[in-house]
């Protein structure tokens, strides 16, 4: 099972999917995972990740990983429930931090989500909405946002469930739970 979950900034979608995981692992058994993908590059970054531990408890297993998500992957337990958080952060990581093409972003997000099913990990990707504003001027901004939208668009694709998060209410566009 695959839900995607976006939302903009600070619209709860991260509460809504670490919800619907912990819902999943509750019907499911196994183990409760959370895959960060975020560094923490400044003390405001650092902070938040601490509050976003804290919030979640002791039941998660935390995993950091910023780019390499199969290597990830190695350690969760098969039948677990997985959270990713936040494909957006993984996105900038792909392009800009570790010189990868787009090309081989998507492979790399396909490869995560055929294992995940084959190892049957319930797998819950959080994502932001940040293309819903006028089309940016810069030709690099163009590009990292074609390429997350591109990787919205295979991760919906896949999904079973994709919600959207809108201040703090969860929109269902895709469900079967």
């Amino acid at each position: 099972m695959i839900a995607f979950v976006s939302g903009g900034a600070r619209s709860g979608k991260s509460g809504q999917a670490e919800a619907l995981a912990r819902r999943w692992h509750q019907a499911r058994g196994g183990r409760l995972y959370y895959l960060a993908t975020a560094k923490a590059s400044d003390g405001e970054m650092a902070r938040r990740i601490a509050r976003h531990r804290e919030a979640r408890g002791v039941d998660w297993t935390t995993l950091e990983e910023p780019l390499d998500l199969m290597a990830a992957l190695d350690r969760v337990v098969a039948g677990s429930t997985l959270l990713l958080d936040c494909l957006t952060l993984w996105a900038s990581q792909v392009l800009y931090a570790s010189g990868l093409e787009e090309r081989q972003g998507l492979a790399m997000m396909e490869a995560l989500l055929e294992r995940a099913r084959v190892q049957d990990i319930a797998l819950v990707v959080v994502s932001n909405d940040i293309n819903e504003d006028i089309p940016p001027r810069g030709a690099e901004v163009r590009r990292y946002l074609r390429f997350l939208q591109r990787l919205h668009r295979q991760v919906a694709h896949e999904a079973e469930m994709v919600i959207q998060v809108v201040a703090g209410m969860p929109i269902h566009w895709k469900r079967h739970e």
